[in-house]
């Protein structure tokens, strides 16, 4: 499993390419490789070295952006097919219950929102004749979020079998609903822990900065020789697997 995921970052890493929105990202991973490369081995040749770290960093931190993305598209998804279930109480067809809680949407996230978007890409298709469920399960495909997606694939079997469309609508409300919940629990639980992390990392550049100051010359055995350059190369390995494994740790997926 491990070896999977390493000849997977290697792949995105020779696949990379950046974005517009990952120049605050390469800034971060460029100033990691500065505090490794002075603090651990008092180099710029070494912040030279390092500094690609930028890259599978980058990809980190778009993969966390990714999954917020995609739990903020579930939640403003979970009000769109509530505006949904109230328009078909009143009467509405499903197709123009969607068309309506675009409008819905509007109001309460604003136009530039994702819903928005994804409502509005959903409204044209449907003037275009393509079936709802279709643009409901390509919504889901792109936003990668499960509960879209399988909300997609009940609604077109219901939709096949002549199934009872509020119910559906209304359950899956529920089910949703119930999983954001608990969700929120665990974010609640483990917010301690991850600030506990959060601070735990940072730690070690703190520590040796301080004696740096404080007892000039303290980590010159360590600098500039083989065994001390090896030596500090073993703790951050050491250092960015920690680093790894607590962020697997603090981020809980459900």
């Amino acid at each position: 499993m491990k070896l999977k995921i390493l000849k997977s970052l290697w792949q995105q890493a020779l696949n990379f390419r950046p974005h517009r929105g990952d120049i605050i990202y390469l800034l971060q991973g460029l100033l990691i490789a500065i505090m490794f490369g002075r603090l651990f081995f008092d180099s710029w040749i070494a912040v030279g070295i390092i500094s690609p770290i930028a890259i599978p960093w980058t990809l980190m931190q778009r993969k966390n952006q990714k999954n917020k993305k995609c739990r903020l598209i579930g939640i403003q998804f979970k009000d769109a097919i509530f505006s949904v279930l109230t328009s078909l109480k009143a009467g509405f067809s499903i197709e123009n219950a969607f068309m309506e809680a675009r409008r819905d949407m509007d109001l309460l996230y604003g136009k530039n929102s994702d819903i928005s978007f994804y409502l509005s890409r959903i409204s044209k298709g449907l003037r275009n004749n393509v079936p709802l469920e279709k643009l409901i399960f390509g919504m889901g495909k792109e936003t990668t979020n499960t509960d879209i997606q399988d909300f997609a694939l009940v609604f077109s079997v219901a939709k096949r079998n002549g199934g009872n469309m509020t119910e559906i609508i209304d359950r899956t409300i529920s089910v949703i609903s119930g999983k954001l919940e608990v969700e929120k629990e665990i974010e609640v639980l483990i917010s301690a822990k991850r600030l506990e992390a959060r601070i735990m990392n940072m730690v070690p550049f703190f520590i040796i900065f301080y004696i740096s100051i404080t007892s000039p010359g303290f980590f010159d055995a360590l600098y500039h020789n083989v065994l001390g350059i090896c030596l500090m190369a073993v703790c951050m390995v050491i250092y960015c697997i920690s680093y790894y494994l607590s962020e697997k740790i603090v981020n809980i997926s459900i």
